[in-house]
């Protein structure tokens, strides 16, 4: 048949598997029909040379091998309903000018196929199950710079993964380049850590959280010692009415005004200072906690010198404990001088957020005021305590001598 130029033999049962078997075909041959056949990838090494339409739909091959022999003239290949998993190369077929490659496997086609086929007017790859991720944008974008190669779209490309987008078009997916471009988000993702490291640093030292963290560890050693020393003791009684938190520059005013006025007279209030009642061997945050704890109230005697005073900080501190702990209104605020907001040490937000907060006396100038002032501090701590005074006076004998240099000297 030397001047055979079209063959149809689809819907057979043909076969061919054997690469190293010769095949001859008539050289006038220009069109070759072998759709519906039992054809592998091996079919692609027993093709006639000169075939310009190649007709290979519903097989079974899987791939188009790179080695095959190159078939120049060939403009038209169909390759639908087969088990092929990307869009084949041109590299066997220069001259390509239509492709169909529709309801195969492919779930991401490669991007760069125009590139390789640039004489492919048309390309057929629809209703495939694609998978609509990352690598599937490139594609969509190949389409968008094609001008039209793509036949049927939008209409026979929908997203069969994942489930979530099951039917949508790919005309419609669309995914952010940060999502898609793991430099960039792994770029992104260090810097987003390095700000909010960045930022936790600045307000752990705005904040002074180091030191707040030094306190809470310190208040729960001192309560596991206490426990583990007395556990039959755990249970607080009440022996001052109030502990008195002042800075030593401000103590001739304690000694000489609050202590007389207040331990003195009709009614008289039991008062804990540290210069008499913190107990010799221990810390003196040990002791800080424990005169808090005993103690009704805690009266802070507030002024420029307390906001510079370090221990001043820690009683302050452990006070707002007892106060969130114990659900207690146990803190008394007397401003013995004006405060400028801006000589308070950020740390301090405690001490502008209960001073904004709860109501403080202040201590007045005039003379005629102060009775009224005194009056209210005693309404302010009045409590039957369940010991004796005398029984308290006896305690308050003890000097704790090493404890209270170190103590004043800060």
């Amino acid at each position: 048949m030397k001047s055979l130029k079209y063959l149809d033999i689809s819907s057979n049962l043909l076969r061919h598997d054997r690469a190293d078997v010769q095949c001859q075909w008539a050289e006038s041959l220009t069109e070759l029909d072998l759709s519906s056949n039992q054809l592998t990838d091996a079919v692609f090494e027993c093709l006639p040379v000169n075939i310009k339409k190649l007709d290979l739909e519903n097989n079974q091959i899987t791939s188009v091998p790179m080695g095959m022999a190159e078939l120049k003239y060939l403009t038209e290949l169909n390759l639908a309903s087969n088990r092929l998993a990307d869009l084949p190369g041109c590299s066997g077929f220069m001259s390509l000018e239509f492709l169909n490659i529709g309801m195969n496997s492919i779930l991401t086609p490669s991007a760069d196929f125009f590139q390789s086929c640039p004489r492919v007017r048309e390309l057929q790859a629809g209703h495939n199950p694609f998978k609509c991720s990352c690598e599937l944008q490139d594609f969509i974008r190949l389409e968008r710079q094609s001008g039209g190669k793509l036949f049927d779209w939008p209409a026979a490309y929908v997203c069969e993964y994942p489930e979530n987008l099951r039917g949508m078009q790919l005309k419609d997916f669309h995914l952010s380049e940060l999502a898609c471009n793991t430099v960039l988000l792994l770029v992104t993702a260090l810097l987003l850590t390095l700000v909010l490291v960045a930022v936790v640093a600045f307000l752990c030292i705005y904040l002074d959280v180091p030191w707040y963290m030094r306190m809470t560890w310190q208040w729960t050693q001192t309560k596991r010692r206490a426990w583990h020393n007395n556990p039959e003791e755990q249970e607080t009684v009440l022996q001052f009415h109030a502990f008195i938190s002042y800075s030593e520059r401000d103590s001739l005013w304690v000694k000489n005004e609050l202590i007389p006025n207040l331990e003195k007279g009709e009614g008289c209030v039991q008062l804990c200072q540290h210069e008499r009642n913190f107990i010799p061997g221990k810390s003196i945050v040990e002791n800080i906690i424990t005169c808090i704890e005993k103690s009704y109230k805690s009266i802070f005697v507030l002024s420029p010198n307390f906001v510079q005073s370090e221990w001043c900080h820690y009683e302050l501190y452990f006070a707002h404990h007892k106060l969130f702990s114990e659900n207690s209104n146990s803190l008394i605020l007397i401003l013995l001088e004006p405060i400028p907001p801006y000589i308070i040490p950020a740390r301090y937000h405690k001490l502008k957020a209960l001073m904004a907060k709860r109501t403080y006396l202040e201590w007045p100038k005039e003379r005629s005021k102060r009775a009224l002032f005194w009056a209210n501090l005693r309404a302010a701590i009045s409590i039957n305590l369940p010991i004796s005074f005398e029984e308290n006076e006896e305690q308050s004998d003890v000097t704790s001598t090493s404890s209270i240099s170190q103590y004043v000297n800060n």
